[in-house]
């Protein structure tokens, strides 16, 4: 028959009977005190099992959390490569200069007559698309705004207090003809 551990201790001399008759005590103790008070004696090991268990689910739902950000960007990305491609509009005869900010640079595009019209009239929008600049309708516009607003690079419905100023301080200036051969 084999032998108990405190027995195989206890012959190899790493132990004495002294200290194996004090682990029996508080082990009967210890028991005594769980059946007379009900308590539950926490196990160290369990504790920390449980911990790293739940940090492990928290470290795998910020993961999941990030990896569903990126998808979603990418969603977005491609929804306005799809209303931008879809709904580019020509440029027309490219005979006048349409100058434009993007940021803080000045862009400049050349595009018809009439093109020209339907954007100062807030027909079109200029967005930035790839490395480039197409014409898309307003509402197509208010769309892309929706989903990314650092693509639309400009509206004229979205004229700075500075600019309205100057339109109005312009009108003072209505009675006035302009010459056909002055160009803006």
């Amino acid at each position: 028959m084999a032998l108990s551990l405190q027995e195989q201790l206890l012959k190899a001399g790493l132990t004495d009977k002294k200290k194996v008759k004090q682990v029996k005590q508080q082990k009967h103790k210890q028991a005594k005190a769980q059946q007379r008070h009900k308590v539950v004696e926490s196990d160290e090991a369990k504790l920390a099992a449980a911990e790293a268990i739940e940090a492990k689910k928290a470290k795998d739902r910020e993961l999941n959390q990030q990896t569903k950000l990126e998808a979603e960007k990418k969603a977005i990305v491609a929804q306005i490569k799809q209303l931008i491609e879809v709904n580019k509009q020509p440029r027309g005869k490219a005979d006048v200069v349409c100058n434009f900010t993007d940021g803080t640079l000045i862009k400049r595009m050349y595009v018809g007559t009439e093109t020209q019209k339907h954007i100062s009239q807030g027909k079109l929008a200029i967005v930035k698309y790839e490395q480039a600049y197409e014409l898309v309708p307003m509402p197509v516009a208010d769309k892309i705004a929706e989903r990314d607003p650092l693509v639309v690079v400009y509206r004229s419905d979205m004229i700075s207090a500075e600019d309205q100023k100057s339109s109005e301080d312009d009108d003072w200036y209505a009675d006035y003809q302009i010459p056909d051969d002055l160009n803006w």
